[in-house]
């Protein structure tokens, strides 16, 4: 995770980003919907020791069932960064980001009265609730600031509890090597074997710190991204996926936040997925996928295979 280091500087001062920077203008785009059209959650803690073997789809966060936000809200971000440089005038300067700038991103909306920090170290909306998309335009127009927004947690725990790897190991306190959101996205390596079971059938992202959120009772439906909604990504089919070659992978992607993962990635969660669900008909599946030219996805298909066939012998042995 070296990539935080990286300018260090500049996530600390945004002068460092836009020489003669006055100001930040802080933004959420709500990607909040009813909750009927969420109907396949991720296997809770208990599910993962003893997965439903019924259930061979996959759980993919709630932000990347859309087509990426990155674009749909950088859109919105370029005609308003045009506008204040017209307000303002000549020698007026803009600079906006969708969680690809150095900028410590939740510490300047918590700043500019967009919400708070919970427990689980996401920022929470008392209108819009966790599920946003935050934004900023960096700018040499003076605005006046908005009053930071207090904790309004309480005694509130419920993230930490719901944490499936207990990557929240204290209020406000997140290792995000045990986050199932780092080890499905960003971890370009293996998954750690001892973390692996209790990954469920999520292949890209966790929401169940977010999803217990009782902020979440006030959200407002999102209007933004629902017209960019990928139904398909909802519960997707795991084993149709673990036949996606390398032209499946970026045609059924295209556009979406999975492509971060490429298909070695996708792939290799897809086979963790599938050996946490039990379901002995994958097993064909899997046999193919342990002979992939890439050996970093075969590893975890003989790692699945191992662990249905162990479950079965155990099943059998019960019988």
């Amino acid at each position: 995770m070296d990539y935080l280091q990286r300018n260090a500087r500049k996530r600390i001062d945004p002068q460092q980003v836009l020489p003669g920077a006055r100001s930040v203008l802080c933004l959420a785009a709500s990607y909040t919907v009813p909750s009927s059209e969420f109907r396949v959650p991720s296997l809770s803690r208990s599910e993962t020791r003893n997965p439903k073997p019924e259930t061979s789809n996959g759980f993919v966060a709630r932000y990347a069932r859309y087509t990426d936000y990155h674009e749909v809200v950088g859109r919105r971000l370029r005609q308003l960064t045009g506008f204040m440089n017209r307000l303002g005038g000549a020698g007026t300067r803009s600079l906006w980001y969708v969680d690809t700038g150095p900028l410590l991103e939740r510490d300047l909306a918590q700043r500019a009265g967009l919400g708070f920090i919970g427990r689980h170290t996401n920022l929470i909306s008392r209108e819009l609730g966790n599920w946003t998309f935050l934004a900023e335009i960096i700018t040499t127009l003076e605005m006046e600031p908005d009053l930071p927004e207090k904790n309004r947690c309480g005694t509130c725990a419920r993230c930490i509890d719901a944490c499936p790897t207990r990557a929240i190991t204290g209020p406000f306190q997140l290792d995000a090597r045990l986050c199932i959101s780092y080890l499905t996205i960003e971890l370009k390596g293996p998954i750690p074997v001892e973390l692996r079971p209790a990954i469920g059938n999520r292949i890209y992202g966790c929401d169940d710190c977010l999803a217990v959120c009782p902020w979440n009772r006030f959200a407002r439906e999102g209007k933004l991204m629902k017209e960019h909604a990928r139904p398909d990504l909802e519960q997707p089919d795991l084993i149709e996926l673990l036949s996606l070659d390398e032209a499946g992978f970026k045609r059924k992607f295209s556009g979406t936040p999975i492509l971060r993962t490429k298909r070695r990635g996708l792939l290799r969660n897809v086979c963790v997925a599938l050996g946490n669900v039990g379901d002995a008909t994958a097993l064909p599946a899997l046999e193919r996928a342990a002979r992939d030219v890439e050996p970093f996805i075969a590893e975890h298909a003989r790692w699945a295979i191992d662990r249905i066939q162990k479950k079965r012998g155990a099943k059998e042995g019960k019988d």
